[in-house]
């Protein structure tokens, strides 16, 4: 079983999700620790643009209008941000993207570990 870890701040924005699309988060969340890295589309799926160090993980195989950001830090997953998906909020999506980027670099630069 592979190891899923929320950043402080993701878990504030978790927690601010209304039940039923946390309760959807909690569920694909479980399928990357069980999945782990083979975990595809439609679950999970490259960040595209300037973050290409992360992905995103798709609740309700990608009709969930939340997604969590993460990257693989050594062997454990973690997740830097909870934001809208990109069609219906691109400019949310992008600013989760950003945050999740500049919370795990700071992580990194904490001794968090090195992203493979």
């Amino acid at each position: 079983m592979w190891q899923v870890l929320y950043l402080p701040d993701a878990e504030t924005e978790r927690q601010k999700l209304p039940a039923g699309e946390r309760a959807a988060l909690d569920h694909a969340v479980a399928k990357l620790q069980q999945i782990g890295p083979n975990l595809g589309s439609p679950h999970s799926s490259a960040v595209r643009g300037m973050h290409r160090n992360l992905r995103e993980l798709r609740p309700r195989q990608g009709r969930c209008p939340f997604r969590a950001i993460y990257a693989r830090v050594d062997d454990v997953f973690v997740i830097g941000a909870i934001c809208p998906e990109a069609v219906k909020d691109s400019r949310g999506f992008e600013r989760g993207c950003d945050d999740a980027a500049r919370r795990l670099a700071d992580l990194e630069e904490s001794g968090g570990g090195n992203r493979s």
